[in-house]
């Protein structure tokens, strides 16, 4: 098995796992059952999604694509964010 995927948080591990069943590549989540224990855990870097090493070129293209859509969606989360004139409801 290899890692193909270091995810931020959670759910984008099983974004990438789910696209990547979705194009019948065996996937696996590495460090699932850590998140209750982030309190004596480093922050970030110990969700990862693994693949079989057959699977490894397959799977990363399939990543790549992933990643470069949820890099698009915080970047435009961030602009929504910054923006005086958008018209979500902010807490407080």
């Amino acid at each position: 098995m290899r890692i193909v995927y270091r995810a931020q948080n959670l759910i984008d591990a099983h974004l990438v796992k789910d696209a990547l069943e979705g194009a019948e590549v065996p996937a696996f989540i590495s460090g699932e059952y850590l998140t209750g224990g982030v309190g004596q855990l480093p922050a970030l870097d110990y969700v990862a999604v693994l693949v079989p090493d057959s699977s490894v070129d397959t799977a990363e293209a399939i990543v790549r694509e992933i990643d470069h859509a949820l890099a698009e969606a915080r970047l435009a989360i961030r602009e929504l964010d910054d923006d005086p004139d958008n018209l979500v409801a902010q807490p407080g």
